[in-house]
């Protein structure tokens, strides 16, 4: 799929722009923050509603505006062209169309773009607290399978009922809340023990495409190790959550489960979160998003957009020329203050300053 056109409207520090995307590699540059970030985070939020950045949605509106709008033409393989538009409302709810029709259900657009994002602060992927590695894998999910973001829906509904028991129960186990922890456990134990089993099946399916992607970046042939191992799996949900009952109501929250999973990462066979460099979890955590994107077009038939986004200025020159002579197919937008090398050939190259396009 391609974005075609961008337009934004009372976004971040745009008060209006409009960009023309190549089908292949488009850089945009410009000085630091100027908005180039800003455009990676637009065409992020047309996939998934949500900003890779974590920021709330009011933080999208322009200063001043009461409402912001995301527009962009995407035409998919098959050559069908799409409308989308998205109006983020500093007071109200988030307002989605797709070719002028508004959808019923905002989470409807999730599929119609995909949109694979590398930031800077994806290191975090890498040295991170476990949450983070958590909505890797999920958001990886989501894209391969539309059907694992309901079940993701479901387990937070599932959590934030049972953890609401166990804070009213007070510590206390009563006959009524050891019937009511019974329904909710039952209902964690199906669907907790369904995201498990898709994630370790997805995370076995991305190692071999992680461990090609650093050893392309990194120009050596380290092993990548992607290890998901949680205790609750080996006896299943159910006994665990049985296990673990009367901690849960001492602490008042739910303390076994996908919610409190790790992945460990290793390179050979030492943990890179406590023994690899700055720049080998730099290389690491790149290689887990270009591995994502890779496994997503492959099972989906959908070639993401993929977003750099501030890349350049993470790698080392060596491993700049690395990922730019092996950037995957389909297109690519690549974001940069610090200057393109030599090797690098995009389509186009679109300069920012000051929340406006200046020259193409």
């Amino acid at each position: 799929m391609i974005v075609e056109q961008l337009e934004l409207v009372d976004f971040r520090n745009y008060s209006h722009a409009s960009f023309s995307l190549t089908s292949g590699v488009t850089a945009i540059v410009g000085r630091n923050a100027q908005g180039k970030t800003n455009v990676a985070e637009a065409m992020a939020f047309l996939a998934t509603l949500e900003s890779f950045r974590q920021a709330p949605v009011v933080a999208l509106v322009r200063e001043g505006a009461e409402l912001a709008t995301i527009r962009a033409i995407v035409r998919h393989e098959d050559g069908r062209e799409i409308q989308i538009e998205v109006q983020i409302q500093r007071q109200g709810r988030t307002v989605v169309q797709v070719n002028k029709q508004r959808l019923a259900r905002t989470r409807d657009l999730l599929g119609i773009l995909r949109v694979s994002v590398f930031s800077p602060d994806d290191l975090e992927l890498v040295k991170g607290a476990p949450g983070e590695r958590r909505r890797f894998i999920d958001e990886t999910m989501v894209s391969l399978a539309l059907k694992n973001d309901a079940r993701r829906l479901e387990l937070d509904r599932i959590l934030k009922q049972r953890n609401t028991l166990l804070r009213q129960a007070n510590g206390r186990l009563t006959q009524d809340i050891e019937l009511t922890l019974d329904v909710w456990d039952e209902k964690l134990a199906a669907v907790g023990d369904e995201v498990g089993h898709h994630r370790a099946i997805v995370l076995a399916q991305l190692q071999p495409v992680v461990e090609d992607a650093y050893q392309h970046l990194a120009g050596a042939p380290l092993a990548v190790g992607i290890h998901y191992e949680p205790g609750w799996r080996r006896t299943g949900l159910a006994n665990a959550l049985k296990a673990a009952r009367m901690d849960d109501l001492r602490r008042g929250v739910s303390t076994v489960g996908p919610h409190r999973d790790d992945i460990d990462l290793f390179l050979g066979t030492l943990p890179s979160r406590t023994h690899a460099s700055q720049g080998e979890m730099r290389c690491l955590a790149l290689s887990l998003r270009l591995g994502a994107h890779q496994l997503v077009a492959q099972q989906t038939g959908m070639t993401p957009l993929l977003v750099l986004d501030d890349v350049l200025s993470e790698l080392d020159p060596e491993r700049c020329t690395a990922l730019l002579s092996h950037l995957p197919r389909g297109q690519v937008v690549i974001t940069t203050a610090s200057g393109l090398p030599n090797t690098a050939t995009p389509e186009r190259i679109l300069r920012i300053e000051g929340g406006q396009v200046v020259s193409e």
